[in-house]
């Protein structure tokens, strides 16, 4: 099999590990609420909104207050609401290492204010051809135009990108449009998925 001309990534639980049950558990503790009642809270619509970039900062702010029921600055929402990711640095150097060698797409449901903690976190995000967070571009995964974006940023084919995302029904959706989709699962997995595609 041809090694694939384009490798396009996640970001969440890829490059970056995020802890949900951290984040409810710290959001909880300030607006006075245990964990579950905070994940339950913020779980629909506001999500959505927030990954479409239908809601920017601000907005994210008066949404999560306002279904917590708790009112907090933008100077200690804005690092709290960011306060359960760490940099995957075992996967980084794998990454780095594709650079220049294939074309370089990361794509992600992300919301504006985790986009802003998170890209000087990452100065490797500068070196990918293109980076499509949701919040900037209005479309979210599993949409079908999500990927094609993704596809024309690459500049090829479907059968020419591999596809890496934590969420199974990402990769299927992805798999559905003739990318070849994989389930990222840890870095020393990603060397041996690499090394399969001829990479």
């Amino acid at each position: 099999m041809t090694p694939p001309r384009a490798v396009i990534l996640d970001l969440g639980n890829v490059l970056v590990f995020h802890d949900n049950a951290l984040l409810f558990l710290r959001l909880g503790a300030r607006a006075g609420l245990p964990p579950q009642e905070v994940a339950q809270r913020l779980t629909g619509a506001g999500w959505t909104a927030a990954n479409r970039g239908l809601l920017d900062a601000e907005g994210i702010r008066r949404e999560v207050c306002g279904a917590l029921g708790v009112e907090l600055p933008m100077a200690e929402f804005a690092p709290l609401w960011s306060s359960h990711f760490t940099v995957h640095e075992a996967v980084l150097p794998r990454v780095e290492g594709l650079v220049g060698r294939v074309t370089l797409v990361l794509l992600s449901n992300t919301n504006a204010l985790h986009v802003a903690y998170l890209r000087p976190r990452l100065p490797l995000l500068q070196r990918f051809d293109a980076v499509l967070m949701s919040c900037e571009v209005g479309h979210v995964k599993p949409e079908p135009a999500f990927f094609q974006l993704a596809l024309e940023r690459a500049g090829c084919a479907p059968h020419e990108a591999a596809f890496f995302d934590d969420l199974p029904e990402y990769v299927e959706a992805a798999n559905a449009l003739g990318l070849r989709g994989h389930l990222f699962t840890d870095a020393p997995a990603f060397d041996a998925q690499l090394t399969a595609l001829g990479l």
